[in-house]
């Protein structure tokens, strides 16, 4: 009797482990596709995926890449603490039901993160436009501008100086209500093309460009910032990308 029950102990603080250790892991997703075969697919994202990974090991976190659809299922899902979509564009899904799951998998606790074009990704989903954020509209050449921390409490800007030039394609995205703006773009620092001619309009001269926010009972991190490959190895980016990891996992730094 003491055998049997000593072997259900061990077995149930086994399994405790394993869900513990498949909790210590993000899918990395990287999905460019459209139908038609005419979406743009960004060079950086091998650089992105690797800067992830090795971000995320300096917390023994582990890291899972792909950019097949099927991983948008509620089992598989469950093995993750985020997905974070990194330089993605266009169909992110193949069915519905797999859009669904993902926006079943943040409202339930999971964590969402978006790098750059992945907000390009499900331009016309209303769902996946909620869990990010932002919706891509138009973007400035690829030039360096003046970026702005609008809220230096939160650990992907609190290293940042309080005004710094990067070099960026300056993202204009159709947003939700209700976000944490935490870096914004200066419009005056853009001169070419003249901000006259943009197909894109806001008032003020600044525009958000990293943001957070909640939905539901998970966190969802954004950042237009990553366009070069270069990004991927800047000390100042990999801290700012690495903060928002974090702060979705809810895990301090």
């Amino acid at each position: 009797m003491k055998t049997m029950l000593f072997l259900k102990t061990m077995i149930a603080a086994a399994a405790t482990v394993l869900q513990a250790a498949a909790a210590d892991k993000v899918l990395v997703y990287t999905r460019n596709h459209v139908t038609n075969g005419k979406g743009y697919v960004h060079d950086n994202i091998a650089a992105s995926v690797a800067a992830v990974k090795e971000l995320c090991a300096e917390k023994g976190i582990g890291c899972d890449a792909s950019e097949d659809p099927a991983v948008f299922t509620a089992a598989n899902l469950a093995n993750y603490k985020a997905v974070i979509f990194s330089n993605s564009n266009n169909e992110a899904f193949a069915t519905p039901e797999q859009s669904k799951a993902l926006t079943a998998y943040v409202e339930g606790g999971g964590g969402f993160v978006g790098i750059h074009s992945a907000c390009g990704s499900e331009r016309k989903n209303p769902d996946f436009h909620r869990v990010i954020g932002g919706t891509f509209v138009w973007h400035t050449p690829n030039k360096p501008f003046k970026v702005v921390v609008a809220d230096k409490n939160h650990p992907s800007t609190a290293h940042l100086p309080a005004v710094w030039t990067w070099k960026d394609e300056g993202y204009l995205c159709k947003l939700q209500p209700g976000l944490r703006v935490l870096l914004e773009m200066d419009a005056t620092s853009i001169t070419s093309p003249p901000r006259a001619k943009w197909p894109f309009k806001f008032e003020g001269d600044r525009y958000p460009l990293a943001w957070c926010h909640t939905v539901g009972k998970g966190r969802s991190f954004y950042t237009a910032l990553g366009h070069d490959i270069a990004c991927y190895s800047d000390p100042a980016y990999r801290k700012h990308l690495q903060g928002g990891i974090f702060w979705v996992l809810g895990i301090s730094e």
